[in-house]
């Protein structure tokens, strides 16, 4: 299936990269879904939100929030508030961990291959050859 191949997921991050620099550029209000297991939040967030997660997750991206969104490396960064304390906290998103974008209910950006499995790379690549196995020490 296409959406397994690595490439197809690179084309999928850039495009979505590009879609929210476009976003950011313009300082319009948008919306993010995103895959939840893989965002960080700092300071982490207390346990009585983080339960109320699913895997997946929304983020209003407007006001002060859209402010202080960023692009850094690989992934999409702004400060949000949570709960009805409001407890603020810095979000980093994996990019290609997004799987929509919308805008006004439209929907800009879908990424299928977000919430699949990333293949793991072996840590030695001579490793991945099983005729090595002889050769590593465990």
């Amino acid at each position: 299936m296409i959406v397994n191949l690595p490439y197809f997921r690179e084309i999928k991050e850039q495009h979505a990269k590009d879609i929210l620099m476009i976003l950011l550029e313009r300082d319009e209000s948008f919306s993010v879904l995103a895959h939840t297991p893989a965002i960080k939040f700092d300071p982490e967030l207390p346990k009585n939100i983080t339960e109320q997660f699913t895997d997946v997750i929304i983020f209003a991206i407007a006001n002060y929030t859209l402010q202080s969104a960023h692009i850094s490396d690989d992934n999409f960064v702004f400060e949000a508030g949570f709960g009805e304390e409001n407890i603020g906290s810095v979000v980093t998103v994996p990019i290609s961990n997004i799987i929509q974008i919308t805008q006004d209910e439209v929907p800009l950006f879908v990424n299928a291959a977000a919430t699949l499995p990333k293949e793991e790379k072996p840590k030695n690549p001579f490793a991945a050859n099983p005729r090595n196995k002889k050769f590593i020490k465990d």
